[in-house]
């Protein structure tokens, strides 16, 4: 299945508790609690797979691989406002203070709640900063998800978002999903229409196949592309590869996985407690590895665990703990 509603917001909420779990009781969390920026660490020690710290968008739009997933900063079941809406504005502060400059979003948010506080947070937004979101997810309500991508809705949700957001122009603007009630190529053509009208400057999909990416290449441009991939679950490797292919970034959404049937002795454990970090980080930063093309984009409302996350960005395995890890598709 494809669309990730509902079921990733609960597994989401499982995954980190889950990952700590196995994880080594009392491992130091890297670089918790600094206010040091964390990118642009010493990469002196070249990685055994991607050895790229930054990936450009488009040609023209370069972000550091690591991003924010801003889905999480709503309130429970991604509906309505956050339980503590000024921890929600701290945690997407503390976001680009530590050098994040790829933040995800999506009018279905909320709905439009997580737009709303970025801006509210964030505007006027710092040079490089790129925000990302994404329409044609309806939410009629709490738990309920309908794809919409008849023309006329997609440009109504860019207008929207535009509002929300401050923005005169989206730098990149997702396909939430692709309705299987509209070919893709209508719901596209409608975002060309807003790229030429000057709303948008690059377009991207989310939860596609190759077929439907080369569909819609056909129409406009794609600079990127969001699908489910974590360790375990790689049933987009497919779509990875296509991207690897034609340069176009791979935003992973529930990143870390669940870490579902995984034994107390893993190579995850194994490679957090000899680096004395969380399996989050491990997990992160294998994806990182990966391919130079990835771009996760894990979320939280949680200072602590943004930094923890955000860390991950300077691990680096060795190539017989990446392997190990590599050996856990499912």
């Amino acid at each position: 299945m494809r669309d990730e509603f509902p079921e990733s917001t609960q597994l989401q909420a499982v995954s980190r508790r889950r990952f700590l779990q196995i994880s080594l009781v009392g491992g130091a969390t890297l670089l918790a609690g600094k206010s040091d920026v964390i990118f642009g660490a010493d990469t002196s020690k070249t990685s055994k797979m991607a050895i790229n710290t930054t990936f450009t968008l488009g040609g023209d739009l370069t972000v550091n691989r690591l991003g924010f997933g801003a889905m999480r900063v709503t309130g429970q079941g991604i509906w309505g406002w956050p339980p503590d809406r000024k921890n929600a504005l701290k945690v997407l502060r503390r976001v680009v203070e530590l050098g994040v400059n790829l933040i995800d979003t999506a009018d279905a948010y909320g709905p439009d709640t997580s737009e709303l506080l970025i801006a509210e947070a964030l505007y006027p937004y710092p040079k490089g900063l790129v925000i990302a979101t994404k329409g044609g997810l309806t939410r009629p309500g709490p738990g309920q998800w309908l794809p919409n991508g008849r023309p006329e809705h997609l440009k109504q949700a860019v207008d929207g978002s535009l509002k929300r957001l401050r923005l005169e122009r989206i730098d990149l603007y997702q396909l939430h999903t692709v309705d299987p009630k509209v070919p893709i190529e209508e719901s596209v053509g409608a975002l060309k229409q807003m790229q030429d009208a000057g709303k948008i400057r690059h377009v991207g999909l989310s939860n596609v196949d190759p077929e439907e990416i080369a569909r819609a290449r056909k129409i406009v441009p794609i600079v990127s592309v969001q699908n489910r991939y974590n360790i375990e679950d790689r049933q987009s490797e497919n779509v990875l590869t296509y991207c690897e292919n034609e340069n176009v970034g791979f935003l992973p959404w529930f990143p870390i996985g669940g870490g579902g049937g995984l034994k107390p002795e893993n190579p995850l454990n194994a490679a957090a407690k000899a680096h004395r970090v969380s399996v989050v980080q491990v997990a992160l930063a294998w994806l990182l590895e990966r391919s130079d093309v990835m771009l996760p984009i894990p979320g939280t409302s949680s200072l602590a665990h943004l930094e923890e996350n955000v860390a991950a960005a300077k691990l680096k395995l060795s190539p017989e703990e990446w392997k190990a890890i590599d050996a856990l598709a499912g």
